[in-house]
C-alpha cells in the first residue's frame, strides 16, 4: 500500500472500488458522470480508485443494495484487486453495510460517509470542526461494526482499522451519544454568539456567494474584494469549509458584507446541512445571493438545479438572486454560450480567473443594493456633533445645508437601519 503526506504525517493510501446503481434504464449514462464525481471525492479523501462496478436495478436489494449475483461479483473483484475500501454512490442502510462487509471482507462506505470524512479532513476552525464532528458522529452511530475503529483511536485519514468486538461497540455507542450531546450544546453557544454579531451589523447590505463546489466562488470573491482581502483558492473539492466574510467598498462609496460559503454538492448529507445551520445562516440572512455556476462543466445545469434544491430546503428562494456563469474562458463552443444567454437572459457570463465582465457583477450588486436603501432627511443642532458623526458612519450623506446653529442633512440608509437612526436622533435632539 502506498503512502502520502497529510499535515506532515505519512498516511496509507486506500485502494478503492466505486459502485453505482441506476433504477432508470433511460438514464444509465448518468452513472459514469456520477462515478466520476465520486472518484473526485475519493481522491480528495486520499484514496486511489482501482476500478468501478455498475448495475441497473428496477428496485434495490434490501440485503446488499446490489443484486445478489452482482454483490458476489463485487466480492471477487475486491479480492482480485486487493482493495481495502468499497465506496457506493448512494446511501446504504446499516444492515446493507454489514452484509456487504461480511460478503466482501472489505470495508464499505457510502457517499454520505465519504463526504463527511472529507469535511472532517478539511475543517480548520473550531466551529467547523465541531459541526463536522457532530454530523459524522450522528452518521456513524447506527453504523458501528467491528470494522470501524474504536472511537478514541480514530484519526483524520481515510483508513479505519479493526474494532474491539461487540462489548466495545456498545461502549463506543455510549461515548458517541455523550459526545453528541456535548457538541450540540457547544454549537448552540456558537449560534447565540453569531446572532449577537449579526444584530450589530444588521444595517449593512449582505451578499452571499453560493454554488456547487469548485464553481469558482473564492476566485470571484478575490476579484471583488481585491488583493488585500484574498481568500484560499484551490482546484479541489471543499478546499475550505468555513464561511469567509469580508467588508468591501464598491465604487469607493458603497459598503457591503460579502460572504463565501461552503460549496454545495449533489446528495449533500442531511447531517451536514443540519450541523452547518449556523454557518449557512449567512445565506439565509443575505440581502442578495449570487449563484456561481461553472459553465465549462458538462453538467452545469444539474449543478445549478442542485444549488436551487439546497436553497429551497433552506427556505431561501425568496431572497433576490443573481446567476453568474463562470469560466467562460474554458468554453470553446460559441453555440453553448449563445444558448445559455437565451435560456438565462438575466444571468451574467464571466471569467473570474481572467477578470472578464466581473465589473458587471459589481454593478448588479449595486443596483440591487439601491433597491434596499431609502432616502430620509433630518435637521439637527450643530452642537450634536457626535450624532452627526454617527450619522456619517451609518448612512450615505447626500447633502448638507447649514442654517446658523442647525444643519439639514439628506441621507440614504439601509431600510433596516432607518428606525435605528431616527431613534438615535430623536433620543438626543432637544
Amino acid at each position: 500500500m502506498q503512502t502520502y503526506m497529510n499535515n506532515g504525517q505519512a498516511q496509507e493510501v486506500e485502494r478503492a472500488i466505486l459502485v453505482g446503481v441506476t433504477q432508470n434504464a433511460s438514464e444509465t449514462w448518468r452513472i459514469d458522470d456520477y462515478l466520476e464525481e465520486l472518484g473526485q471525492l475519493a481522491r480528495t479523501a486520499g484514496a486511489r480508485v482501482t476500478g468501478t462496478l455498475t448495475q441497473h436495478l428496477e428496485s434495490v436489494n434490501p440485503t446488499y443494495y446490489l443484486g445478489e449475483g452482482k454483490a458476489h461479483s463485487l466480492a471477487r473483484m475486491a479480492d482480485e484487486q486487493d482493495v481495502t475500501l468499497i465506496i457506493f454512490d448512494d446511501d446504504l442502510s446499516p444492515a446493507q453495510v454489514r452484509n456487504l462487509e461480511n460478503l466482501t471482507d472489505t470495508r464499505v462506505m457510502d457517499r454520505s460517509g465519504l463526504i463527511l470524512l472529507i469535511f472532517q479532513q478539511h475543517a480548520r476552525t473550531r466551529e467547523a470542526k465541531t459541526q463536522v464532528e457532530l454530523a459524522r458522529l450522528e452518521y456513524l452511530l447506527p453504523r458501528l461494526t467491528r470494522r470501524w475503529t474504536h472511537l478514541e483511536r480514530q484519526t483524520g485519514g481515510i483508513n479505519v482499522r479493526g474494532g474491539m468486538g461487540e462489548t466495545q461497540i456498545e461502549i463506543d455507542r455510549r461515548l458517541i451519544r455523550d459526545r453528541i450531546a456535548k457538541l450540540k450544546k457547544e454549537l448552540k453557544k456558537v449560534e447565540q454568539q453569531r446572532s449577537v454579531r449579526r444584530k450589530r451589523r444588521f444595517d449593512e447590505f449582505r451578499v452571499a456567494l453560493v454554488g456547487y463546489t469548485n464553481a469558482g466562488k473564492s476566485t470571484l470573491m478575490n476579484r471583488i474584494c481585491g488583493e488585500s482581502s484574498r481568500v484560499l483558492v484551490q482546484d479541489k473539492l471543499f478546499a475550505t469549509l468555513d464561511t469567509t466574510i469580508r467588508s468591501v467598498r464598491l465604487a469607493d462609496v458603497h459598503k457591503i458584507l460579502l460572504s463565501d460559503t461552503v460549496g454545495f454538492i449533489r446528495k449533500l448529507p442531511h447531517q451536514l446541512v443540519a450541523s452547518f445551520r449556523s454557518t449557512l445562516a449567512e445565506v439565509q440572512e443575505a440581502d442578495l445571493l449570487i449563484k456561481v455556476v461553472d459553465i465549462s462543466h458538462p453538467r452545469f445545469a444539474e449543478h445549478l438545479s442542485t444549488v436551487n434544491e439546497v436553497l429551497q430546503d433552506m427556505e431561501c428562494l425568496e431572497i433576490p438572486a443573481l446567476t453568474v456563469f463562470n469560466k467562460i474562458d474554458a468554453v470553446k463552443d460559441a453555440n453553448l454560450l449563445a444558448k445559455v444567454r437565451r435560456e438565462y437572459p438575466d444571468a451574467i457570463l464571466i471569467s473570474a480567473e481572467r477578470d472578464i465582465r466581473v465589473e458587471e457583477v459589481v454593478q448588479q450588486i449595486l443596483s440591487v443594493k439601491e433597491q434596499e436603501y431609502v432616502k430620509d432627511e433630518v435637521t439637527l443642532s450643530v452642537k450634536f456633533g457626535d450624532k452627526i458623526a454617527a450619522l456619517h458612519d451609518q448612512a450615505e450623506i447626500l447633502e448638507k445645508e447649514f442654517f446658523d446653529t442647525k444643519v439639514h442633512i439628506r441621507y440614504k440608509a439601509h431600510k433596516n437601519a432607518i428606525q435605528k437612526i431616527r431613534k438615535m436622533i430623536l433620543g438626543q435632539e432637544e
